[in-house]
């Protein structure tokens, strides 16, 4: 399913995290990087140069390290760049990465990342889909031998579908699909109905009828908040699928903070599609950390 994969690695838990996640969601013959992103509290000026080309050295050795223990035929890829969530769209983009697969610590820049105000940098209109590995999960990982699909018949949750179906016969694994209806069912710009437990109740007969027409799959149509019934669905399944609607990998079914809550609560993996194949255009406003270090090396925002 995924041939081409970056990892985001910072030599601590979260790092191990996702390639032990990676390690399960490439193909055979996949290729796989490993990043590390560095340089990223460095200001332009005098003596930038001396310290990125410490950060650089210490960047290499911490990829080898960990290609050495956990992915001995990735490739190391130390970036220089003042926003994680730029450095790995930047590079997923050039290198047509299909996942980008990243750890849900709270230290480190992958902590950072998911918890802090990198968040939507990094999650919000990435190039390609996005995997996010739970707390410990190398020391837990296990066949992913059930997958969870979020679904409310649209055509993000429907590309969430084919990529479980798509993933079901390498993995060896079964799809349960759930549909949460809740307000956010109603359309946008429609007055909710007085009678709210019964129009709830004929939202819910409706969608059971659309998803009868599901075959091979699980289905099970609940009510309730969205953030809510996809983390239930989680604590049941391997690894938890889920579409997009907006722009980036944060829509309907991810809206507001649920992104944030199924990162960092999520008992098993997440993995979030883009919105749609067609690779995103990126605000690349921000100035590049391009310097010349001592060592004759080129270090830039464009790896």
């Amino acid at each position: 399913m995924f041939g081409s994969v970056l990892v985001g690695v910072d030599g601590a838990q979260g790092g191990r995290d996702a390639i032990a996640l990676a390690t399960q969601l490439a193909d055979e013959h996949a290729t796989t990087s490993l990043v590390n992103v560095f340089g990223a509290g460095l200001m332009p000026g005098k003596g930038t140069a001396l310290l990125l080309s410490v950060e650089l050295e210490q960047s290499r050795a911490l990829l080898e390290r960990e290609r050495r223990a956990a992915a001995p035929d990735a490739e190391p890829v130390p970036c220089a760049d003042r926003s994680v969530g730029h450095a790995l769209h930047a590079l997923a983009e050039r290198r047509r990465a299909e996942v980008i697969v990243i750890g849900a610590s709270r230290h480190g820049f992958l902590g950072r990342l998911l918890l802090g105000s990198d968040t939507i940098s990094a999650l919000n209109g990435a190039p390609c889909a996005v995997a996010v590995a739970p707390f410990g999960y190398a020391e837990r990982a296990h066949p992913l031998a059930t997958l969870g699909v979020g679904y409310d018949g649209s055509p993000e949750s429907e590309r969430a579908l084919e990529t479980a179906r798509a993933l079901a016969p390498r993995l060896g694994a079964s799809i349960r699909v759930v549909s949460v209806i809740s307000l956010q069912s109603i359309p946008y710009g429609e007055a909710i109905a007085q009678n709210w437990p019964d129009a709830a109740k004929g939202l819910i007969e409706d969608q059971r009828r659309q998803v009868r027409g599901l075959a091979d799959v699980e289905v099970d149509v609940t009510y309730g908040e969205p953030s809510d019934g996809l983390l239930s669905l989680g604590e049941q399944v391997d690894l938890l699928i889920v579409g997009s609607r907006g722009y980036g990998p944060v829509g309907r079914l991810m809206h507001g903070s649920t992104s944030n809550q199924l990162a960092r609560r999520a008992r098993c993996p997440l993995l979030v599609l883009p919105r749609s194949i067609a690779r995103e255009q990126h605000d690349h406003s921000e100035l590049p950390l391009e310097v010349a270090i001592p060592d004759g090396s080129q270090v830039s925002t464009r790896p």
